[in-house]
This record gives C-alpha cells, sequence and structure tokens, in this order.
C-alpha cells in the first residue's frame, strides 16, 4: 500500500508540475522563442556563422571580402540551416540588418528570410575598442525600437560579431547562436533566451 500510495503521488505531482508550465522541454522553450520573434515580441541577435580564425587580416578593407575573414564551407551551410529553421518557425519577411563585414553579410543573406540592410553600428570594433561604447548605444536603440509594437511589427534579425553581442549582452556567443532580447529599459537587454545552432 505504501508503495501505491507514492507511485499515485508522484503521479499527481508530474501532472501538476506539467499544468503549471513547469515540465516545459527545450523544445517547447525553443518554440515559445520562435513565436515571439515571429510576434514581433523578442529581437534575434546573432553571431555570424562559422568563420575560422581570429579578427581580421591587417590588410582589411571594407567592402573587399578577399581582404577579409570569411564564412567557411561549414560556416555557408550553417547559415542556410538556421534560415532553413527560422523559416520552419515562420520567419519568411524580417527586417534583417547586418554588418558590413562580409562574413556577416554572407550569413545574413543565406539566411534568405528578409532583404540585408548593412548598418555601421553592428560593425566589429575588434580591433578599435574605443568605437564600442558608441555603437553599443546605437544597436541598443535600433534593438528599442524594433521591438516596438507601435512601429514596424515584423521580426528583426541583426547579424553581428562576437565583440558586439558581449558588449550587448555579457555573453560569449558561439558562431551562428541566437540570442533572442528585449530592452528592459533605456539602458538595458534582457537576454530571454538563445538558440546554439551548431557553431
Amino acid at each position: 500500500m505504501r508503495f501505491r500510495t507514492r507511485l499515485v503521488l508522484i503521479v499527481l505531482l508530474s501532472l501538476s508540475g506539467a499544468g503549471l508550465g513547469l515540465c516545459a522541454t527545450p523544445v517547447d522553450a525553443d518554440a515559445q522563442l520562435w513565436r515571439g520573434l515571429a510576434q514581433g515580441h523578442m529581437v534575434a541577435l546573432m553571431r555570424h556563422a562559422g568563420a575560422p580564425g581570429v579578427g581580421d587580416p591587417d590588410t582589411f578593407k571594407l567592402g573587399d571580402c578577399s581582404t577579409q575573414r570569411n564564412l567557411s564551407a561549414a560556416g555557408r551551410d550553417q547559415a542556410r540551416a538556421i534560415g532553413t529553421r527560422m523559416r520552419a518557425q515562420g520567419i519568411h519577411d524580417a527586417r534583417v540588418y547586418s554588418s558590413q563585414w562580409c562574413r556577416c553579410l554572407d550569413t545574413a543573406r543565406l539566411l534568405d528570410v528578409g532583404d540585408v540592410v548593412p548598418v555601421s553600428s553592428l560593425n566589429s570594433f575588434f580591433e578599435n575598442r574605443a568605437d564600442g561604447a558608441a555603437q553599443t548605444a546605437a544597436v541598443r536603440q535600433l534593438i528599442a525600437g524594433g521591438a516596438d509594437q507601435q512601429a514596424d511589427t515584423r521580426p528583426l534579425v541583426l547579424v553581428t560579431h562576437q565583440v558586439n553581442i558581449t558588449a550587448l549582452a555579457d555573453i560569449f556567443p558561439s558562431s551562428g547562436e541566437i540570442l533572442f532580447v528585449r530592452p528592459n529599459n533605456a539602458d538595458q537587454l534582457e537576454v530571454v533566451g538563445r538558440i546554439r545552432t551548431g557553431g
């Protein structure tokens, strides 16, 4: 009898936990993040897909991809796969803003979820740390506008660099990782969740 009583209690506790949403699986949590993005309640802050190396060559020139660190073949495949995943979650007509660096622009275009707009505030400041504070403030404003339900409510996807994301969210993202964020006051972002995409 004691065993049966314990078994009944365990079953009841499990059912009550599920009813309260305490047993949500990672898949359920991911679906909630995608839904929030699709409905314009969150913004996707994404690091570019896989591009081997660190920083850029000394010969770096904006607009000349041959002078930059670029996506590998695996990185390009990763970006396409992320785009397929986004479209499967209803992200079809997004506002996509990208750093002007080739690896970010290529990632953003390979997502194939909306026209890509280059934005200088999303550019890497890895080599120019003095620019970080101003760029970070500008991106916060961009995110705040993107989460404004009175404005364009299409999903907003920002493709940028590790250094930029770390400055914004105090998180070191992997290649292709997406942070789902929203402003919680004029100066800070709330990270609602994150999805790693194999980078």
